[in-house]
């Protein structure tokens, strides 16, 4: 006779701020065997006032949400005294914003339109100790680790310069003069791999490195 116990299910929290998705992903995750499903919540401080006082192995969560956004809940996540191991289901696969999940504290990264048995392999992955991450999504991340990262200011000099600003005018926002602006903008271009300042914004916007608002 086998006295072994049954395994505990893995405790999940769902943190989405679509009422659709998150209600779908309830519907498709709470049934499934081995998962326990012990909350939703349509933000991240929602999420955050349900870890405090609600055991969780796993937070399944969106990356961009209003206010707090999804990489400062990762780092409010690491610092609760029994952080949950976290897997972002996102619409979007820019390197940037996986790299950055991972520099947080994600441990696993999909795409919304995962299908429901992927998502519970990820899940039960991460829940192990191990990383989940798609072959697609593992190459994007492989392409961004290798390249050099960019400095705050050379990230604030990349937003002005895609909106057209010569090196005077972003010297002059910065106080910095035009051939400091200059050393900056060669690295920039260094860096992202690129010939020029076109081709620097051009990539900057494809990767979700920069993200320009109307």
């Amino acid at each position: 006779m086998d006295k072994r116990q049954p395994k505990a299910p893995i405790r999940l929290l769902i943190v989405d701020d679509h009422p659709v998705v998150r209600a779908g992903l309830s519907s498709m995750l709470g049934k499934q065997a081995g998962l326990k499903l012990v909350g939703s919540a349509a933000s991240a401080e929602e999420a955050l006032a349900v870890l405090e006082h609600t055991p969780t192995d796993v937070v399944l969560m969106d990356l961009r949400m209003p206010k707090m956004s999804g990489i400062d809940a990762l780092h409010a996540i690491r610092r609760l005294g029994s952080p949950p191991r976290v897997v972002i289901l996102s619409s979007f696969e820019f390197e940037e914003e996986i790299y950055r999940a991972v520099q947080a504290g994600a441990r696993g990264y999909m795409l919304k339109e995962t299908s429901r048995d992927n998502m519970v392999a990820a899940i039960v992955a991460v829940h192990a100790g191990r990383q989940y991450f798609p072959p697609a999504i593992a190459n994007r991340l492989a392409d961004r680790t290798h390249r050099s990262t960019l400095s705050p200011r050379e990230l604030e000099i990349l937003e002005l310069l895609s909106r057209g600003f010569t090196n005077k005018e972003i010297g002059r926002a910065f106080g910095i003069s035009r051939y400091t602006v200059r050393n900056h903008i060669n690295s920039i271009n260094q860096k992202l791999d690129v010939c020029d300042r076109t081709e620097a914004a051009s990539v900057a916007i494809k990767q979700g490195i920069i993200t320009l608002s109307n």
